[in-house]
């Protein structure tokens, strides 16, 4: 599944996470792995040495991406196999946070489509967002 997050945001700096439940009921566990492929809309200032894609996922509080300025951002996670979607996590710094956000998904080849809708708050905590439905994706856009 291909997967996106939409932030209609001048400057967005961000964190995300990606999640499915087991179906045993387990708690989720994170759909991001090493093979997993993500772009960006932009880095700030395209300084991706300081705010590039690669601190999204690097485990460190004190780092995220930062996008340049501009209308919308977004992030693409390419998954090596399909995935199902069941929460996303993400977590934004104060003051950059995107106003409304939409998750979609398709397969490899296909057509992005609408997964849901997240409205995520102004601060630097991780939010949780419930996706509508669960599908098996190989791509997940994130559009704010």
């Amino acid at each position: 599944m291909h997967a996106s997050t939409v932030v209609k945001k001048k400057n967005t700096a961000l964190r995300p996470q990606t999640y499915s439940n087991h179906s045993d009921g387990k708690m989720a566990a994170s759909l991001i792995c090493s093979e997993t492929v993500s772009r960006v809309s932009s880095v700030l200032n395209r300084d991706v040495k300081q705010f590039g894609k690669k601190f999204m996922f690097d485990s460190n509080e004190e780092t995220c991406w930062n996008s340049d300025q501009g209308g919308t951002q977004w992030v693409v996670l390419e998954f090596p196999q399909p995935v199902k979607v069941s929460e996303v996590k993400i977590q934004f710094q104060g003051g950059f946070s995107g106003k409304t956000c939409r998750l979609e998904g398709c397969m490899k080849e296909g057509e992005f489509e609408k997964l849901s809708d997240f409205y995520p708050e102004d601060n630097n905590s991780m939010q949780i967002s419930f996706v509508a439905f669960v599908t098996n994706l190989s791509f997940l856009p994130g559009l704010c």
